[in-house]
């Protein structure tokens, strides 16, 4: 038996070793026009005593690209695709907006449960916010390396781990890490999601769904509040509930995610292609443009972390709208304090959950304000196809409206709020209505002219305006009951309407200057 054994692994190695003579022969017969691998001292050895094989002329023949309605490429997804895809983002970036304001009604049953005072109890939003801006410069550059959906349910499901962990928290420095962490966690959605949308619509529709986007932005911090503040009245329910509520629909917002949604990045499907092409025909000259991409420390440290905040320090443009776009986003948050103290036991004396019901005014605003956006898109695509180029500063004329609109509804709440005693709660309720309209008219236009500015280096310069802006609305809680009980309502509210009336110019400057300022620019568009 072990004879028959040596004889024929004998045969074998002698079949395989003429084998491979004949096969390296016809290489070398094949390959004596194509021009091989000169020797370099740097390279390693193939080994075996094997020269380097033939260099190829022309790699583009082994890429794997798309074809024009190749049903692969997510533009070309059906819509009924498209709608589940985008459902399941807008209800993720609803789910992690919700729970950034979810404790903001629930400041007194913090107070009297762990004995804090109302700084200590508002850290538990703000540190939630500025988990935010820690966030997108991680996470957005892992979705552009392992892609969409993978980044998402990591992210979505330590959100909800954290979320539970809040609810059953014992003590206060539980409460208050796991809301760092969840902020930070749930920042995911609010990086990538406008990445989903790009990677699903074409231009000419993006602009329509980034304003449908902004607007459940500000949606979920408005509503966060108003069903908190019916919880928290609830005593058979309580201030934990609030959080049980985040829990549940950030869990309902991951099977969405687990089970409706699949990977979007056009790299990264085309990668996997690739892969599988690779493995089922052996050939493993076949790549993605992807596979390219090669990734060191230096590159995270130099294009990932420090790029953003050069742009900030540099670039005029990005820093001066960055900072207009952050005051505004820090009013979101601020009001989650100062409405209350108009409404509540210090004002109108309206009873938990029915003192934050004037957030829907705000709220129909913001509504009213994606709809005057979604009319200048109309022009603004009528601009470019005359021009047949970008025109960013054309994208700035919302902007116009919400600066007017944005301190006079603050005059208007502030000074109505003041005299409770003697003006009916419709008129600082109806005060709302214009800051709403004011805040999406200027954030909404001042990030789409971002983007369309610094084109190029798009992600580096949302990373910078993302973290700034997240900072603006953690901080701005934190001194805002302060500033209110120091000043009043009224100069309180006042100071507030003349910072807003000192950024007024800057869209028209914008308008006027951008274009000379981009052509002085390192980074920004020049046309």
């Amino acid at each position: 038996m072990e004879s028959h054994t040596e004889e024929y692994r004998d045969a074998r190695d002698a079949a395989t070793s003429h084998a491979g003579t004949e096969l390296e022969e016809n290489l070398k017969a094949s390959n004596e026009d194509i021009p091989s691998i000169e020797w370099d001292p740097s390279l390693p050895q193939m080994g075996g005593g094997k020269p380097y094989p033939p260099k190829i002329e022309n790699t583009f023949d082994y890429m794997v690209t798309f074809d024009e309605n190749d049903p692969a490429f997510p533009q070309n997804f059906s819509s009924r695709k498209k709608s589940i895809y985008t459902t399941s983002i807008l209800v993720s970036c609803f789910s992690s907006l919700y729970g950034s304001a979810v404790l903001s009604a629930a400041s007194q049953a913090l107070m009297k449960e762990f004995k804090i005072g109302t700084e200590v109890a508002t850290l538990c939003t703000s540190l939630f916010v500025i988990g935010y801006a820690s966030g997108p410069v991680i996470w957005g550059p892992l979705s552009e390396v392992y892609g969409r959906k993978i980044v998402i349910l990591i992210s979505i499901f330590i959100f909800t781990c954290l979320n539970f962990a809040c609810a059953t928290a014992k003590d206060l420095q539980t409460l208050i890490i796991c809301r760092f962490f969840s902020g930070f966690a749930s920042g995911a959605v609010m990086v990538i999601g406008p990445a989903v949308l790009s990677d699903l619509f074409p231009q000419r529709l993006r602009g329509n769904l980034v304003t449908f986007f902004a607007s459940i932005l500000f949606g979920g911090p408005m509503l966060a509040p108003i069903i908190s503040g019916f919880i928290v009245k609830n005593h058979s329910l309580g201030w934990r509930w609030c959080i049980y509520i985040s829990a549940i629909i950030s869990a309902f917002s991951l099977a969405l995610m687990t089970f409706f949604f699949q990977e979007t990045h056009p790299g990264i499907i085309l990668s996997r292609r690739a892969h599988v092409l690779r493995v089922k025909t052996d050939n493993w000259f076949i790549y993605a443009e992807k596979d390219k991409e090669q990734f060191s420390k230096t590159d995270v440290v130099t294009k990932v972390l420090t790029r953003p905040i050069h742009m900030l320090i540099v670039e005029p443009i990005l820093l001066s709208i960055t900072i207009y776009n952050s005051f505004v986003f820090g009013l979101v948050y601020l009001f989650l304090t100062e409405i209350p103290m108009i409404f509540g036991s210090g004002g109108y004396n309206f009873s938990d959950g029915v003192s934050s019901l004037p957030y829907l005014s705000i709220l129909l605003g913001v509504e009213l304000g994606a709809l005057i956006n979604l009319f200048f898109e109309k022009r603004y695509l009528k601009k470019v196809a005359k021009a047949g180029k970008l025109v960013p500063e054309e994208r700035l004329f919302p902007m116009f409206i919400g600066a007017i609109c944005l301190p006079c509804g603050i005059f208007w709440l502030s000074w109505a709020g003041r005299y409770s005693h003697k003006v009916h709660w419709i008129v600082p309720v109806l005060g709302n209505f214009p800051i709403g309209v004011g805040l999406i008219c200027i954030f909404l236009p001042s990030l789409n002219y971002l983007i369309e500015c610094y084109l190029p280096f798009v992600a580096s310069a949302v990373a910078g305006n993302t973290v700034m802006r997240y900072f603006f609305g953690g901080a701005f809680p934190l001194f805002a009951r302060q500033m209110f009980e120091g000043l009043g309502i009224d100069w309180g509210g006042s100071l507030l309407g003349f910072f807003s009336v000192a950024l007024i110019p800057m869209p028209l400057l914008f308008y006027r200057f951008g274009k000379i300022l981009r052509q002085k620019s390192k980074f920004a568009l020049k046309s």
